[in-house]
């Protein structure tokens, strides 16, 4: 029996793996021995004995260690649609190998890797995985552990099963194995290991290989986001889920900002329209980000453009997991101070643009913009479809008829030549360029376009090059049936510029006129976040949503490497769900931002803000109503994108939260509980509602 040092009531609860107590720990002690013996034949050794330690926390063993079950991520290596997503996944699995290495150079020479007590935690971690690929002709891969510790500490077999889990049938390692060892899916014992997904009997070849934290991978190679899926002829990218992260492993979480609001209103016009929203077209960020927190811009004396604001409180879900907001607010800027835009409009008049959901309301998103610009603003229009074509000249605000006549005269049919469109925008808008002004290219379309004789690679570079010199991208979609979400997105990233899905009239005047100044003018660009977790105070941590948006810690340094933007007056805010040690001291996290001012390339600044464990809220009810509500979004955004942290939380439960939290004065606070009653019914599963 091991003896595991005991920092505090919680940590000495980690190091149990089994719970005889529990439905899912008799099941699994009922194949135990089967598997073991089959790992002994295939080894030639004898097992060493499994150890029997006090059990583990049932929030420990279904959610900290459970790998996604997300169908929509296959085992094949797929090309990545965006080249910069998933960057932070691939280096921090690349860091892991060499303390592998080392491991396994030492148990070949002979010498044993010693287990450190108080490292138990991590070592379960790393080696969770331990009989997670059996091949076809039943050997067994990486019985001893990612790091290659002597057979004595049966290489992490402590992870060989789910601490609870669903039994089917006689001995079932159950139906999602929701533990520390993952169970698997398989009719058979295939993918044990903590990503343990086996397709089949044998479910090497099938089954989701990795480590417990950091990337997930399959069959042990490096994470591969698979190509955009149709949902009819529409395209999305599903980006996978963030997991929990121990931080003694790893107590740095780094990701780009982003203000991108396209995915909740896509959400929304899937769910008025009588359906659900594809999984994969749900971005929890942006769910989040749609809502205003009313947080405080930084005073007119700080240098800083934004101003940094973190509160934290137990879960409302699970009380032995805490949130932690960290919100970020840009600074306003008055009208008189407000520097001229100079707007460039590429608008898709392909024959797929002709209804009235496209091109009828490009048209009354364009004459609500005209509407709000200021004297020394200037619009320019350029079309594709079949052709490029110069609409509108550079022209001064002043003559806002002459804008109308122009906007009113878009006409569509004919291809779909994206990429000749896009580089004579980008010639208007470099003609026109003010130093100094908001120069921006701005793409209305569905998406649904070919790039013409330009590769994308080609085009993503030409984007990435004029944003450098001071010119910066925008999308705005439209439309449904043929919408390509991936394509919109993916420009928006490159081009330093937001992204906004326009579904009604009431959007527009949003986009175009009542946040117009936000998001048409850029106070901050390239701004990453770097979270660094005290591991004296965080067992593990979860950033919830930003898959797409993850940097290499290493590089939030590089200011070579691209981040997203800050609009005068925005708003940003991203979720983590922390798991603490009880006796947490003194500093939980610091939060520090780095950014680079607007305009062409120029040197980047950092700032840095302390979060500590006296700031923590006892009680959910202490926290914020702003809090609350964005937990409540992100929890929408999970439950709709079928996160495996979301399901054991029901869409009664968000609603609740919601309607605690929400101003019954906010149409869009509002409008969010008609939507979470909206899913709740499609899902199956109605609400019966009491609106305070």
């Amino acid at each position: 029996m091991f003896e595991a040092e005991q920092k505090s009531v919680s940590r000495s609860r980690l190091f149990g793996i089994i719970r005889p107590t529990t439905l899912g720990g008799l099941a699994a002690m009922g194949v135990l021995g089967a598997v073991i013996a089959s790992a002994v034949l295939s080894l030639g050794a004898e097992p060493a004995p499994a150890p029997q330690i006090e059990g583990i926390p049932d929030r420990f063993a279904e959610i900290l260690l459970r790998a996604p079950p997300s169908e929509a991520r296959a085992p094949e290596a797929a090309p990545r649609i965006n080249p910069d997503a998933g960057e932070g996944h691939r280096a921090k699995k690349e860091e892991g190998k060499v303390g592998r290495k080392d491991a396994k150079m030492e148990k070949a020479k002979g010498n044993a890797v010693e287990v450190d007590k108080r490292q138990l935690d991590r070592e379960i971690a790393e080696n969770a995985g331990v009989l997670g690929a059996l091949r076809e002709g039943g050997e067994m891969d990486g019985v001893l552990g990612s790091s290659g510790l002597s057979s004595d500490v049966s290489g992490g077999i402590g992870g060989l099963i789910g601490a609870k889990g669903t039994q089917i049938g006689s001995g079932g390692l159950g139906s999602r194995g929701t533990g520390l060892g993952g169970g698997g899916t398989a009719a058979g014992i295939g993918g044990l290991g903590t990503h343990g997904r086996g397709g089949s009997v044998s479910g090497g070849s099938a089954g989701y290989g990795g480590s417990a934290y950091g990337s997930a991978a399959y069959g042990g190679e490096v994470t591969r986001f698979p190509p955009p899926r149709a949902q009819g002829s529409e395209h999305y990218t599903d980006y996978g889920v963030n997991e929990m992260t121990l931080t003694e492993k790893d107590r740095l979480s780094t990701f780009s900002i982003d203000v991108d609001k396209a995915s909740y209103s896509i959400a929304r016009r899937k769910l008025q329209s009588g359906g659900l929203p594809p999984a994969a077209s749900v971005r929890v960020e942006e769910f989040v980000n749609y809502f205003d927190y009313a947080y405080e811009p930084p005073p007119s004396y700080s240098d800083a453009p934004f101003a940094v604001y973190m509160e934290a409180a137990p879960s409302p879900f699970d009380d032995s997991h805490h949130l932690l907001r960290v919100g970020v607010k840009g600074k306003e800027i008055d009208d008189s101070e407000r520097k001229p835009a100079r707007l460039t409009f590429l608008v898709d008049v392909s024959g797929s643009m002709s209804s009235p959901d496209k091109i009828g309301l490009v048209k009354q998103s364009l004459h609500e913009l005209v509407e709000n610009l200021g004297p020394e603003d200037s619009v320019a229009i350029a079309t594709y479809a079949g052709r490029h074509q110069i609409v509108l000249e550079p022209t001064s605000a002043r003559h806002s008829q002459v804008i109308h006549t122009a906007i009113d005269g878009l006409n569509t049919g004919g291809g779909t030549s994206m990429g000749t469109g896009m580089l004579l925008a980008y010639q208007m808008a470099s003609e026109a360029y003010v130093s100094g002004a908001e120069n921006r290219v701005i793409v209305l379309s569905d998406g649904d376009a070919n790039i013409g004789q330009t590769s994308h690679t080609e085009i993503l570079s030409t984007i990435d090059r004029y944003a450098k010199e001071g010119i910066t991208m925008s999308t705005i979609g439209f439309g449904m049936g043929n919408y390509k979400d991936t394509m919109m997105e993916q420009l928006a990233n490159k081009g330093d510029g937001n992204y906004f899905y326009v579904d009604s009239k009431t959007e527009a005047e949003r986009v175009f006129g009542r946040d117009l100044q936000q998001n048409m003018i850029t106070i901050a660009r390239d701004v990453k976040i770097q979270v660094e977790f005290n591991p004296e105070a965080v067992m593990a941590y979860r950033l919830v949503g930003y898959e797409n948006r993850d940097i290499a810690d290493k590089d939030f340094r590089n200011d070579q490497v691209d981040a997203g933007e800050i609009g005068a007056g925005h708003s940003v805010t991203a979720l983590y769900d922390v798991i603490l040690w009880d006796d947490a001291p003194g500093e939980l996290a610091t939060v520090r931002l780095r950014a680079k001012p607007p305009g062409p390339d120029a040197p980047a600044q950092e700032w840095a803000t302390l979060f500590s464990a006296g700031n923590l809220h006892g009680e959910l009810a202490d926290a914020s109503d702003s809090f609350r509500l964005a937990v409540a979004s992100a929890t929408f955004a999970e439950l709709l994108r079928g996160s495996p942290y979301a399901q054991e939380i029901s869409y009664g439960q968000v609603w609740s939260l919601a309607n605690g939290a929400h101003d019954p004065t906010s149409a869009d606070q509002r409008e969010l509980l008609d939507l979470i009653e909206t899913a709740a019914t499609r899902s199956g599963s109605p609400v019966t509602v009491a609106r305070r």
